[in-house]
């Protein structure tokens, strides 16, 4: 028998606090979560229940104050800034609810700016088509419209051919429309590249495309919940 691949992610009492003594903000209150390969992952929970924080630990652009966060065998709690950098750069896409386009480049240019620091990068067409935006290769993001300037941020993401891809509200700027159309893109990199995918939201509906919902409040994972069958962004309605 072949054995399981080891987790992606294993998360060991993750606790992060933000300031000191009566000010102090505990972000994170003791978190222990294992993500799988290729799993897509939905985070639900209101604003300030820890989401946000977690997505940014795991994509190395903040430290915890306490516990273990380990991609694959690298800790990245502990590891030197330097290895931390190098996770980021070499195995992390983002995707944030705001597109972070830089408005006088092309939608080919705008992914083409990660592909110059990636290892093993996929052509900007190549993965403009995986997001159904090949007709929209030479447009400006002013010529564009939200939706298809957040699939260009995925687009741009996951042309690095990322090992995780952290997703930080991304339909939370669209109308319910446009906001299937962005999270049939994400689906899509999922399933057709592998890519662990962590989605965050405070959309309940949102939660079934997901292999697992993970309920997060005031600091705490309070459930994981296997998904009985993922449905297609198609399906939602909210």
């Amino acid at each position: 028998m072949t054995a399981a691949p080891p987790p992606v992610f294993r998360l060991e009492n993750l606790r992060k606090t933000y300031g000191e003594g009566e000010a102090a903000v505990h972000a994170l209150r003791g978190v222990n979560l294992t993500v799988e390969e290729g799993e897509l992952l939905v985070l639900l929970g209101p604003s300030g229940s820890g989401k946000s924080t977690l997505l940014n630990i795991l994509g190395g652009l903040d430290r915890p104050t306490a516990g273990h966060t380990y991609f694959r065998d690298l800790d990245l709690a502990t590891a030197p800034d330097a290895e931390v950098t190098r996770y980021r750069r070499l195995n992390v896409g983002f995707v944030f609810q705001f597109y972070n386009l830089i408005a006088s480049l092309t939608a080919a240019e705008n992914v083409e700016l990660v592909t110059e620091i990636a290892e093993n990068p996929m052509p900007a067409r190549e993965a403009l088509a995986l997001v159904g935006l090949a007709a929209r290769t030479h447009h400006f993001p002013a010529q564009l419209s939200g939706g298809e300037q957040q699939r260009v941020a995925i687009a741009r993401a996951i042309a690095k051919r990322p090992t995780v891809l952290l997703c930080d509200e991304p339909t939370g700027a669209l109308d319910v429309a446009t906001g299937v159309h962005v999270l049939k893109a994400i689906v899509t990199a999922n399933e057709r590249l592998r890519t662990t995918t962590l989605v965050i939201t405070h959309n309940a509906d949102i939660a079934r495309i997901g292999d697992r919902v993970v309920r997060f409040a005031d600091g705490t994972i309070r459930s994981v919940e296997k998904n009985p069958q993922r449905i297609s962004p198609d399906e939602l309605r909210w």
